[in-house]
């Protein structure tokens, strides 16, 4: 199957850019441009793209607005959308994810996250840039009671170890050169996790570490009740790259 992406973003520059990097992929096909947010609407009804990857600061239409036309339960024609912008204010994370967008990337992101964005967001997942998990990861721990605790999942310690390094913010390739295993053996680990703690992503792996204090543990050490604000460790937000199944 290949995907089809209408790319939004008023600079000629960045759309080359992203056209190249998506070029590279081969299950990737670029359909369109679009310099505004009007224009990415009619394109997108026209075309019908599976993805459209929207800057957030356009003319007129920004990216906010055209995600929340395309992602509303009564659209016309539905897209998901990846939101790309150079600013990760949190109130554009915040307004982005609550209007339905997919995925939310900053621009100094890399090429790999893009794409693997591109992919989660047809498999029906949410894929954000590393240190914006994180961030929104410490102001949940700020904000939310920690909830009545279920069983933990029987996770094995290499699982515990790639949960950890999620929860820190590294991506897939990070997490394999670290522990010293391929990407693709990291890949298969978080689906396992993914399964066993009945998240969709990440981001969802991320907050059960948060909650139970995974990421504090190394390897066989007794399992820790959840923590509230003052204990919270603060994980690192220092990378950015490809974030493969999450």
């Amino acid at each position: 199957m290949t995907i089809r992406v209408l790319l939004a973003d008023d600079q000629h520059s960045v759309r080359f850019g992203f056209r190249t990097i998506l070029g590279a992929a081969t299950d990737i096909e670029v359909v369109g441009e679009a310099a505004d947010g009007a224009t990415a609407l009619t394109l997108t009804r026209r075309l019908r793209p599976d993805v459209v990857i929207a800057d957030i600061r356009m003319p007129g239409m920004d990216g906010l607005e055209l995600t929340r036309r395309l992602c509303a339960a009564d659209a016309p024609v539905a897209a998901r959308v990846v939101v790309v912008t150079a600013y990760d204010l949190d109130a554009y994370v915040h307004t982005a994810l609550r209007h339905g967008a997919s995925g939310f990337l900053v621009k100094h992101s890399g090429p790999a996250l893009l794409t693997e964005a591109v992919r989660a967001a047809v498999a029906g997942d949410a894929l954000i840039s590393p240190t914006v998990t994180v961030r929104l990861l410490r102001e949940l721990s700020r904000t939310t009671i920690a909830p009545a605790r279920k069983p933990e999942p029987a996770l094995s310690d290499r699982e515990m170890e790639v949960v950890s390094l999620v929860a820190d913010g590294l991506t897939n390739p990070e997490i394999g050169a670290r522990l010293f295993i391929t990407t693709g053996t990291v890949k298969t680990h978080l689906a396992s996790v993914h399964r066993k703690l009945g998240v969709r992503n990440r981001v969802g792996i991320a907050q059960w570490a948060w909650e139970t204090r995974a990421h504090t543990r190394m390897p066989g050490e007794q399992r820790q009740s959840p923590v509230g604000v003052p204990g919270r460790p603060v994980a690192r937000a220092t990378c950015s790259g490809s974030a493969g199944t999450g």
